[in-house]
């Protein structure tokens, strides 16, 4: 007789979908978090140690009061002037009419020059003693008794005139996003009424415009306070200074002061994150600035005259000017005011591609960028995704939040130094590799590549989503088949504006960089020290050219339209 033995059921574990997708985002988040919040806790630790030995250091010395004032002055001067050339363009820009149309891609353009090599350009045209428009400025009746002037590039005014200048773009971004969204019924009720251009402007459109003007303001004034290109490439040699350049000061000097370093960025930190709240609180209920009705900002049958020179005027001194400095020096053996058609020469471009380290500088610039760009996209849109549709996750999605806001709060010299610190000792030594170089990429680009994702996703709705989950589509097969191929235009608008904004980054490459492991911007301010002016010019004029390329690149295969939606 045989005994059957009765066998249980085997059980197989698995989690249920929800706990996946919770268990993901806290593995995202928590890698966020030590990417981003580690370096800052590390830092404002170290500051603190031994009584404040840091704060001490930094904010005991005479000259502080003049330090913060000029960081202050750049970031509130820089900021006027923004606002002021930014919001008066994108109003030329939308009064423009169809057949003038391209000129609103124009403000835009000054983007694609890397900072630092229009600060270059400013610098050869308004250098005190060979500055080409200073010496053609000496030859009016007015300055002909004048050896060198009248104007001082190297001063504290003018450099908050060029970090103005390159802040206007941004801010042209942010309005004439927001004045696409207004009813052009409100400006045909105000031309009816007998109000003239400017009355409209005033009465209607900026009071309309306030969201946007809170916001981009918000952006170039944390911007602003954060700049280290002007303030370094120019008031270095002047005594000009700022607390980012004493940062970068701090960690140069032998030995490096961390602490102090560490110190000297506290103030900035936390006004950036009042700069957030405070946007937040003046933006309030978003809800009242909408506009109804059924015709948008259309564009005017006029002329456009004035608008047409407003813009074109901008151009002149954003972006021609620079570059006309430029290709003189980078034509020439030496830089001088004298100019000759004998001393023209094609040898610096010989020079720049004959030069192993350029080469090396070109390549780490373009690799580290499209690496740092593939993982910020997809890193974007599942926070963004979280943002917008995961309801569930309130505290995740607020945790999420607060994490990817921060890099736009805080400069990206800082987030240098807080990684120079890290990512030197166990257990993870980076320092001089070009792997550290894309983790503080994806760090300063997290900001941009969440929020551009995320307005695509709300203009989107839940109709699409909400459908294919019906159909019985899985979260990820929405994602490739229906969310990738809608938001196509939004993400290859985010992968130029990040291509462009790291190969010119130089603020936090120029802290994590090795000798052995240079990017373009780096190596542009070691000739600038080395006073190799013709190869700075001609190195400039490189980077540009590679920006160029790959908006290019991003514009053949996103759609021609691409730097209108950034």
């Amino acid at each position: 007789m045989t005994t059957m033995t009765a066998v249980a059921p085997t059980r197989s574990f698995s989690i249920p979908t929800h706990w996946r997708a919770r268990i993901g985002y806290i593995a995202l988040l928590a890698v966020l978090a030590y990417l981003v919040v580690l370096p800052m806790i590390r830092l404002q630790v170290l500051a603190f140690e031994d009584g404040a030995a840091g704060y001490k250091s930094q904010y005991g010395r005479y000259d502080i009061a003049k330090t913060l004032g000029t960081t202050a002055a750049l970031a509130v001067g820089s900021l006027v002037i923004a606002m002021v050339l930014g919001t008066l363009l994108a109003y030329a820009a939308s009064r423009l009419p169809s057949r003038l149309g391209w000129l609103k891609m124009i403000p835009i353009l000054p983007i694609v020059m890397p900072a630092v090599a229009s600060i270059v350009g400013w610098a050869f045209l308004l250098s005190p003693g060979p500055g080409y428009l200073n010496v053609l400025l000496r030859k009016l009746p007015w300055w002909s008794s004048l050896d060198s002037g009248p104007v001082d590039v190297y001063s504290v005014p003018w450099i908050i005139i060029l970090t103005g200048f390159g802040l206007t773009s941004f801010v042209y971004l942010f309005v004439s996003s927001g004045m696409q969204n207004i009813s052009s019924e409100h400006l045909e009720a105000a031309q009816i009424s007998g109000s003239s251009t400017i009355g409209i402007f005033f009465k209607v459109v900026l009071p309309l415009l306030r969201p946007s003007l809170i916001y981009g303001g918000g952006i170039a004034l944390l911007l602003g306070l954060g700049q280290f290109t002007g303030p370094l490439m120019l008031g270095q040699n002047s005594g000009v200074k700022v607390l980012t350049t004493e940062m970068y000061e701090r960690v140069s000097q032998s030995p490096s002061d961390f602490a102090a370093a560490a110190a000297a960025g506290s103030p900035l930190v936390i006004f950036g994150l009042a700069v957030v709240l405070i946007q937040k609180g003046l933006l309030g209920d978003q809800s009242r600035f909408v506009t109804h009705g059924g015709k948008s900002f259309v564009n005017p049958t006029g002329r456009g005259t004035w608008a047409a020179v407003t813009i074109a005027v901008f151009s002149l001194f954003a972006l021609v000017l620079p570059l006309i400095g430029l290709i003189i020096v980078s034509l020439t053996p030496y830089w001088s005011g004298s100019l000759g058609w004998d001393l023209f020469t094609l040898a610096n471009y010989k020079e720049l591609f004959r030069t192993n380290a350029i080469v090396e500088s070109v390549i780490t610039s373009v690799v580290t960028s499209i690496g740092a760009v593939a993982i910020c996209i997809p890193i974007g849109y599942v926070i963004a995704n979280l943002l917008i549709r995961g309801r569930r996750y309130k505290i995740l999605g607020l945790i999420g939040d607060l994490i990817t806001a921060l890099p736009m709060g805080i400069p990206a010299v800082i987030f240098g130094v807080g990684f120079l610190m890290v990512y030197t000792e166990p257990p993870f030594i980076l320092y001089g590799t070009r792997t550290v170089i894309i983790l503080v990429y994806v760090v300063l680009m997290l900001p941009f590549a969440v929020r551009m994702q995320m307005t695509s996703m709300l203009s989107l709705g839940n109709t699409y989503t909400e459908a294919s989950a019906t159909s019985g589509a899985s979260p990820l097969v929405t994602t490739l088949r229906i969310m990738l191929p809608l938001m196509r235009p939004t993400i290859f608008s985010a992968v130029a504006l990040i291509f462009i904004l790291l190969t010119h980054e130089f603020a936090a490459s120029l802290l994590v960089r090795a000798s052995t492991t240079q990017v373009m911007g780096t190596l542009l301010y070691d000739m600038w020290q080395n006073g190799s002016y013709p190869m700075v010019a001609a190195m400039a004029l490189l980077m540009t050219a590679v920006t160029t390329v790959g908006v290019a690149i991003a514009m053949i295969v996103g759609g021609r339209n691409v730097l209108s939606k950034l």
